[in-house]
């Protein structure tokens, strides 16, 4: 990008950051011709990777122009529904069927008027103290959500052991306090004693703590593992405090994936008014009913499938812009601080590898609908053996392509490289350092999203409390409660989302720094360092291979 700390980066021979060099490049050999083979263990022979600084070439342009054609087709197949729509549709109770002319004329009715008038007054005159009420906590949410993320980003950042261990009981002891919660309640409700007897209810108590207890030895099996996730989830939260215009930027690509859904929404409601109005036989009587357009469906299964791999769009192009924004931060000396990355993260999601991240969305976008299907015909129960090995089969293929699919557009970022190309340099990149293509620490996933849930339930529990003692709503304080409790945990989840994003990116860097024989962040390689032992070991104590 020219900047000032770019000048300033010692170059090699084999830098791909250098614009006179191609990205991924074998260094030239300088042996003899009468000198025998190189060893294959030679570390040479490998393609030298590092993060591209320059100006980066289209890749996978195919997928993108398809995108496009599909978006284009979609919107413009959406504005022929709007100008092509049958003002009719609203007066279908109006037409009635004519003998004489075998069609449905149109005569006077003013009764849907008035009813729907009726209906609209009953549903805003009834129930305003729990609209109020609902609206007004979701706002206060919605507000308070944004100091509740950036203090658990900085209470993970300095105090990341005590916030784990104090996080673990409320594992148990909240699901227990809903469990006993529950139970009680029922049993002093008569309505509930009547709809819900006694078997039944004890079974379902029983149950949730079987869960519990397998909670509980979840927690046991993973212990030595615990002091290794604390270390990784603090790297990761010091990481993100370095970059906290991703918090501005990822709600910003959200609330245009909303934009950018809105007319396609307005395009759906209108499909349905393309059609006609046609006589309709039933047990000998004819009555007008609507009959759509029999395009109509087919324009629906574009509309939503382009909404689809919009959505798995951008949250590919997310990924990448995080990983793009932590790489430079990453590669940039302790002394200097990079300039304009997330732009330049954004610049390069957008533009040069915008055909990745479409090729990337449509495998995941494949993968979901594939895997929806088979889970639909596996609830169907469908007997025989070649639909089961055929479950299987499909199976193994979703897996692989989640396999392959792991860190390919954390490494995309990072060199800019095609789909292909960077599935393979990844796999290749984590096998030849002895790390894992898959990652081996998932209990950090796991753990913040416990700790998401435990802060939205102990915020839920306030709203309902607040709510029973300053409000009449009555039942319906824990319809609000809920969700409330829904909305911070999405907000919540969205944070999680993006620290999971950091970690696997700051992986991927130290795995560049390990094949490169660099170490440009100390402070990570002594704990990514662990995770090469973790799985021979039973301590993150013991001790450590070598970084190269």
């Amino acid at each position: 990008m020219g900047s000032a700390e770019e000048a300033n980066k010692p170059t090699s021979p084999y830098d791909s950051s250098s614009p006179s060099q191609p990205l991924l490049f074998k260094p030239p050999s300088t042996e003899e011709p009468n000198q025998p083979d190189q060893p294959e263990s030679d570390p040479t022979q490998y393609l030298q990777i590092s993060y591209n600084y320059g100006p980066r070439p289209f890749k996978d342009l195919p997928f993108l122009i398809l995108f496009v054609l599909v978006v284009l087709c979609t919107f413009g197949f959406g504005i022929f529904c709007v100008f092509h729509k049958n003002p009719n549709y609203s007066n279908l109770s109006s037409y009635k069927y004519d003998l004489n002319s075998t069609s449905c004329v149109k005569g006077s009715n003013f009764n849907g008027f008035y009813e729907s008038r009726f209906d609209f007054y009953v549903l805003s005159s009834s129930g305003s103290g729990f609209l109020k009420s609902l609206i007004w906590t979701l706002v206060v949410t919605l507000i308070l959500s944004v100091p509740i993320c950036f203090l658990l980003l900085l209470l993970l950042k300095h105090y990341t052991k005590q916030i784990v261990y104090v996080s673990l009981p409320f594992f148990i002891v909240i699901p227990i306090f809903f469990n006993v919660y529950w139970f009680v309640a029922c049993t002093v409700s008569s309505s509930c004693t009547d709809a819900f007897p006694l078997v039944y209810r004890i079974l379902v108590f029983v149950f949730v703590f079987l869960i519990i207890g397998i909670i509980v030895w979840i927690f046991v099996a993973n212990w030595h593992r615990i002091e290794l996730t604390v270390m990784i989830i603090g790297v990761a939260s010091d990481a993100l405090s370095k970059n906290l215009g991703l918090f501005v930027v990822i709600p910003l690509l959200t609330l245009g994936l909303v934009a950018y859904y809105v007319p396609i929404v307005v395009f759906l409601v209108f499909g349905r008014l393309n059609g006609k109005i046609v006589p309709k036989e039933s047990n000998g009587e004819y009555r007008c009913a609507w009959k759509q357009d029999s395009w109509v469906p087919a324009y629906y299964t574009l509309a939503i499938l382009t909404m689809l791999w919009s959505l798995t769009v951008l949250v590919e192009a997310q990924v990448y812009v995080i990983s793009g924004t932590i790489a430079q931060w990453y590669f940039t000396g302790e002394d200097s601080k990079p300039r304009r990355s997330i732009r330049s993260s954004l610049r390069n999601a957008f533009g040069p590898s915008s055909g990745t991240v479409c090729l990337s969305g449509l495998l995941i976008c494949v993968v979901r609908f594939v895997r929806a299907v088979v889970d639909s015909a596996r609830q169907e129960d469908i007997p025989g053996m070649v639909n089961f090995v055929l479950r299987c089969c499909v199976n193994a293929l979703l897996s692989a392509v989640d396999f392959l699919n792991k860190f390919t557009i954390n490494f995309a970022a990072i060199t800019g490289e095609a789909y292909c190309t960077s599935a393979r340099m990844t796999y290749e990149l984590l096998k030849r350092n002895l790390l894992s293509a898959v990652f081996v620490e998932t209990v950090s996933t796991r753990l913040l999203a416990g700790i998401a849930f435990i802060l939205s339930s102990i915020y839920a529990i306030v709203v309902c409390a607040i709510l029973k003692g300053a409000s009449n709503i009555g039942f319906y304080s824990y319809v609000v409660a809920v969700l409330a409790w829904v909305l911070l945990i999405i907000v919540l989840g969205s944070f999680v989302h993006v620290l999971d994003n950091v970690i696997e990116t700051v992986y991927i860097c130290y795995a560049v720094d390990r094949d490169r024989g660099e170490v440009y962040k100390p402070e990570v390689h002594e704990v990514y360092a662990l995770l090469t032992s973790s799985r021979n070991h039973r301590s993150p104590t013991a001790p450590t291979a070598p970084l190269v």
